[in-house]
């Protein structure tokens, strides 16, 4: 008899789930199957090709491969799941490794990478013409930010982070704006309908609805799709080898711009590169370097959650001064780096499935694991 009770109970509860998770929006069903995201979501979502052209192969430094992952650092590689590790020194790859499975052709989500994507083509429309500059009022490209508060956001409020705007930025929340962004399929609604709680230009507050808005606005300014923008201006000048993809929020929707651009780790290596040359490649300006120079100075005139000068972020690019050097980044929630040491001519890049939970100075502990290997290898 209590064995039968027992199992009644259990179909009762396993019917009840069953019903509840019927009911629930779809977002939220994927987001429990999938839980946490993952480098190869793409295979998820629909996708917009970020078309390469011919392709610049690049050259292989004297001593290609000769070194090690450092024996100090090998623990932290292995427990943070990378799959792809790469040094570029002196724009030639000196050192790449592969795990899990992974090549030098396999795609990863950059994850809030593409957040420093997304600051280089602001200012290449800006360069253009097609958007005048970072005080224009985002309500020229948005009506649904043409009244109230909202009218005062401007670009320079969303590349660094002090837009003031109602973003959700949750990662451990099923409920959040970032979860449904990540899974849902309407990413206009979410950051077109935001209210506008603080005053703009006086906090720094880091939220992913700021890019996805950049990106709305370069798509309405350009008239093209963040994709082929990225394509024509990006992507192939810079010789990328690899068609890349990056995810929409529905079939022929939107770039999920404030993540999910998905190439390998040579091509991800480029945007180091171009760091490097100063906005150039192969002698023709990408993007201005007065551009890069505004997008890479700490914006120290907004206050954090810790009531300290921001020093450590950009327009969209994370920043360091690190053993005496300057230190740029690109950074993603699950250990993707792109890290530039411009005094060393050295571009770091590590891909993987984790990063360290803990915080030194606020930087992911691991930060300092892949930096300090990569410094390593390159001699310097």
């Amino acid at each position: 008899m209590k064995k039968f009770r027992f199992t009644r109970i259990l179909l009762i509860i396993a019917a009840v789930a069953a019903v509840a998770y019927a009911v629930c929006p779809e977002y939220l069903r994927k987001a429990l199957i999938y839980q946490k995201p993952d480098i190869d979501d793409y295979s998820l979502f629909d996708n917009r090709v970020v078309a390469a052209g011919n392709g610049e192969p690049w050259s292989e430094k004297a001593g290609f491969n000769q070194k090690q992952i450092p024996t100090a650092y090998a623990a932290e590689f292995d427990k943070y799941k990378t799959v792809a590790f790469l040094v570029i020194k002196n724009n030639q790859v000196l050192f790449e490794k592969y795990w899990d499975g992974y090549s030098a052709d396999s795609k990863s989500n950059s994850f809030s990478m593409a957040k420093s994507v997304i600051s280089l083509l602001v200012g290449i429309a800006i360069d253009d013409g097609a958007i005048n500059n970072v005080d224009q009022p985002i309500g020229d490209f948005l009506l649904e930010y043409r009244e109230g508060d909202k009218a005062k956001v401007t670009i320079r409020h969303l590349l660094e982070m002090s837009s003031g705007l109602s973003w959700d930025e949750a990662y451990a929340s099923a409920f959040s704006m970032t979860t449904k962004g990540y899974y849902g399929k309407d990413l206009p609604g979410l950051v077109l309908n935001q209210t506008a709680p603080r005053e703009p230009g006086k906090f720094f507050d880091y939220k992913s609805g700021n890019t996805q808005l950049l990106a709305m606005i370069l798509e309405s300014a350009t008239h093209q799709k963040v994709s082929s923008y990225a394509s024509k201006k990006l992507w192939q000048p810079m010789g990328a080898q690899h068609d890349a993809l990056w995810s929409l929020d529905r079939p022929n929707g939107i770039e999920k711009a404030y993540c999910c651009f998905n190439t390998n780790a040579r091509d991800f290596a480029r945007f180091g590169q171009l760091i490097l040359n100063h906005g150039k490649w192969n002698g023709k300006q990408l993007v201005s370097e007065s551009w890069l120079n505004k997008s890479l100075s700490p914006v120290s005139h907004l206050i954090d959650k810790d009531s300290k000068n921001v020093d450590y972020y950009g327009w969209q690019w994370w920043l360091m001064n690190y053993k005496g050097h300057q230190v740029f980044y690109m950074r993603g929630i699950n250990g993707q780096y792109v890290i530039i040491v411009p005094e060393l001519d050295t571009v770091i890049v590590r891909l993987g499935h984790k990063r360290s939970t803990d915080r030194i100075n606020g930087t992911p502990a691991d930060f300092f694991t892949w930096i300090d290997a990569g410094l390593e290898i390159s001699g310097s």
